[in-house]
């Protein structure tokens, strides 16, 4: 296995050709054991929303109440909405509470933690947050750290304006980060609440610290091993001896330091398997509840997944490398290796387990100076002291493609997964994002809009669900869409922003690609399906619809240059520039009700064609051309400029999206 190379540090690979190590068994779907068909994620957070919207009174909700829903989590039988509550723009300590549905998203339980309704006479403290400050210092023995206090409404009880402070030190001999609720008018404790309920330690990457570690206790001596998660425990390479402590605290804050880097390893195996859950509906990385050990002391500036094991080197400063980009990656690896097909292949593997290590690093959130969410990998470990080796949003940045070509199957496959890494960003965060991520080019001068990254996951996921053992950038074309449409199947907007990055980093449309059609009221919007032009030739499409009440109205966004469409559906004009647009067209009754349709629609530049020769219809039919791919026939080499897949080998199409060498 290559560890490091002229275009630097290689990370994050399974083992190198022929030393894979296939997965004993793949793991199943995830699908409930009742015989009623489960209601989609969607479906169940709008039935939570509008019971919520409508403040029964078992909420005890107040005019001045807000609720921001948790991602829909499925159970046994049932799912599972919860909620976090705000009162004039205030976090509520003690506003939680859960819709439960069944399968087939009816309300059956509700949980509330509030018992009385909110009606403070003032927000305004009359106790100052350094007096709060003051009073939460003296709930632990020692003092290592404080975080800034906050105003929030404290409900456990009789609801009280009040201070959330955090303490971190040490309480009792042992260690303790605690939160202290301060009346904000009176100065009284109104209560506490320990963050430390299991082993903790010194991160050298994640933070704040002490990090929240589950270990397991055995006899009067604590292990870092997961007393849930089935193998997933950290050990030393040398002797598979997992790392033990008397005081159930874990490391020195040193990435030197073996222990340290288990404390890194094993936090960020254990959050990714709360992402698993929590945004996937997934059991552990194996699928049923199991994960992998992680190994340190691997002499290699490397890491890497065999099919058994996790084994974490270090850095060219001899520092481990656990941050959660990295581990991440590497049980993402292990997702992949027990989901259909296997690892992925064709230039995917990377990207795929780049996109656990991103999600990872995005539902731990953690503040800086720690490993803040991003899409760059291995920034915090800093492996060979020129900062990140993959960069997501602009993978050119360290020398790997942005867009796909025939090229990229075949290339180191670290290398490789800049197409994929790129796709995936312009998913999460689109080209020009709001939250301060940075702005990312497209291949064909496009504009995405993202739909964030939990959204990215789990249409990435239901893919991997779909894969078979040839998976490739144009089958994860096709998942990808299809994906999209299972897990949101009331809207085509996370369908066409799939589609449209695909298109953005040239990754073609293939003849399985599905499209996607909204109906409202009563009228659907027929799908014309994908459609080719030339530069300079009129195009006359017609756009129709099934049901609705006339007359029917029509608009379309996305239309190329030169085409327009008029109120009736007919789509016309010239167009004037090459390229693929996603068109997205909407159709509108006279009562209101609308439906809509997506499709593409590729310009092909005007070219010379070639029309002279002969025998055109001999000319390959593989969907896996790309602008510049060359081809020779009948003596001639043939140059794509634009290759729109559908069409017939020999139809004027294909002849004008290919140029000739000069002889015909």
């Amino acid at each position: 296995m290559k560890a490091i190379s002229q275009r630097g540090l290689v990370i994050g690979g399974v083992l190198a050709a022929g030393m894979i190590v296939a997965a004993t068994a793949v793991a199943a779907p995830m699908s409930p054991p009742a015989n009623t068909p489960q209601s989609s994620p969607a479906m169940v957070s709008q039935t939570a929303a509008s019971i919520v919207a409508g403040r029964p009174a078992f909420l005890h909700a107040s005019a001045d109440d807000g609720f921001v829903a948790h991602p829909v989590i499925s159970g046994i039988g049932a799912q599972f909405v919860s909620y976090d509550r705000t009162y004039k723009g205030l976090s509520v300590i003690g506003g939680d509470f859960v819709i439960v549905t069944d399968n087939a998203g009816h309300m059956v339980h509700n949980s509330v933690a509030q018992t009385q309704t909110i009606n403070l006479p003032s927000t305004t403290p009359k106790i100052t947050a350094a007096q709060s400050l003051a009073t939460a210092r003296t709930m632990i023995d020692k003092v290592d750290s404080t975080a800034t206090p906050s105003l929030v409404v404290f409900a456990k009880g009789t609801p009280r304006l009040a201070w959330n402070d955090r303490v971190t030190g040490t309480k009792a001999g042992e260690p303790s980060s605690l939160s202290v609720y301060v009346d904000a008018l009176t100065g009284q404790v109104l209560g506490t609440q320990e963050h430390v309920l299991a082993g903790t330690g010194d991160a050298a990457y994640n933070g704040p610290n002490p990090v929240h570690l589950d270990t397991t206790q055995v006899g009067n001596s604590f292990e870092l091993k997961d007393p849930t998660v089935t193998n997933l425990d950290c050990d030393n390479l040398a002797n598979h001896q997992i790392f033990t402590e008397a005081s159930n605290s874990f490391g020195n804050g040193d990435a030197t330091n073996e222990e340290t880097g288990c404390v890194d390893a094993l936090f960020t195996a254990q959050t990714e398997v709360k992402m698993l859950k929590q945004w996937l509906g997934r059991n552990g990385m194996d699928g049923n509840g199991g994960s992998f050990p992680i190994r340190i002391g691997l002499n290699q500036v490397n890491a890497f997944y065999d099919g058994t094991e996790v084994q974490l080197g270090h850095n060219t400063a001899g520092q481990w490398i656990g941050s959660l980009d990295v581990i991440g990656h590497e049980m993402g690896h292990s997702v992949d290796d027990h989901t259909p097909g296997g690892i992925s292949g064709n230039g995917t593997q990377e990207f795929v387990a780049d996109t656990f290590g991103a999600d990872t690093e995005w539902f731990a959130n953690e503040p800086a100076p720690f490993d803040t969410p991003d899409f760059t990998v291995g920034e915090e470990v800093n492996l060979n002291g020129n900062g990140p080796i993959r960069i997501m949003f602009n993978p050119s940045q360290v020398g790997d493609p942005n867009c796909f070509s025939s090229a990229v199957p075949g290339m180191e496959v670290h290398a490789a997964a800049g197409p994929g890494d790129h796709w995936y960003y312009l998913v999460a965060e689109g080209t020009n994002p709001t939250n301060g991520q940075p702005a990312s080019p497209t291949c064909n001068n496009s504009t995405v809009t993202g739909i964030g990254i939990m959204n990215a996951a789990k249409i990435m996921y239901n893919a991997m669900l779909m894969k078979t053992s040839s998976a490739s950038y144009l089958s994860y074309r096709t998942g990808t869409l299809a994906a999209a449409k299972l897990v949101f199947p009331n809207d085509c907007t996370e369908f066409n922003t799939v589609k449209a990055a695909w298109d953005a980093v040239s990754v073609p449309a293939q003849p399985g690609d599905p499209t996607c059609t909204v109906t409202s009221g009563g009228v659907t919007a027929n799908n014309p399906g994908n459609q080719n032009g030339t530069v300079g030739t009129a195009v006359s499409l017609q756009l129709t619809a099934t049901g609705g009440t006339a007359p029917l109205r029509w608009t379309a966004t996305g239309l190329p240059a030169g085409l327009s469409i008029a109120t009736g559906g007919l789509i016309s004009g010239t167009p004037t520039t090459a390229g693929t647009s996603t068109v997205n067209a909407t159709v509108t009754d006279s009562t209101g009700a609308s439906g809509s349709t997506s499709f593409t629609f590729t310009v092909a530049p005007s070219g010379n064609g070639g029309g002279g020769c002969a025998g055109v219809a001999a000319w390959s039919a593989s969907t896996s051309y790309v602008p510049n791919d060359v081809v020779t026939f009948n003596s001639h080499k043939w140059t794509s400029l634009w290759f729109s897949t559908g069409v017939q080998p020999g139809s004027p199409i294909a002849w004008d999206i290919w140029q000739d060498d000069g002889a015909c």
